[in-house]
């Protein structure tokens, strides 16, 4: 049994860095996608500035004045703007927090085991 206890502390590491890991990559897959939204909305707020100042707000002055039409249309593409932002936003929050949960969950029930007040999936402990 004591011959045993270096093995069993190496697979425990092991398995506590590959779940660390696999949370890590979780979160900054998270991350990576809201950052992506955040882009878009920039690029499409780029794109369109161009095409609806011109031909909408040219549309809308045929019935309003010029200065009033230009205002309704950026109005408009804030809107849009702020709908995309928002869902980058929301698409970050979902990666936090950006601590382990598992990981620590992981380490302070192994840590109970190894002090003899828990078990440890698969083994018993009183064994030892």
């Amino acid at each position: 049994m004591v011959q045993d206890v270096p093995s069993l502390v190496t697979d425990l590491v092991k398995g506590e860095l590959a779940l660390l890991k696999y949370e890590i990559i979780g979160t900054l897959k998270a991350f990576g996608i809201g950052a992506g939204f955040l882009v878009g909305a920039l690029v499409f707020v780029f794109a369109m500035l161009g095409v609806l100042l011109t031909g909408i707000v040219l549309l809308i002055a045929i019935w309003l004045p010029g200065w009033l039409s230009a205002l309704i249309v950026a109005f408009v593409l804030l809107l849009v703007a702020a709908l995309l932002a928002f869902l980058g936003y929301r698409s970050i929050k979902k990666g936090l927090p950006a601590v382990p949960e598992k990981t620590i969950a992981s380490l302070k029930r192994d840590l109970k085991a190894v002090k003899g007040v828990g078990t440890i999936p698969g083994h018993d402990v009183t064994e030892f």
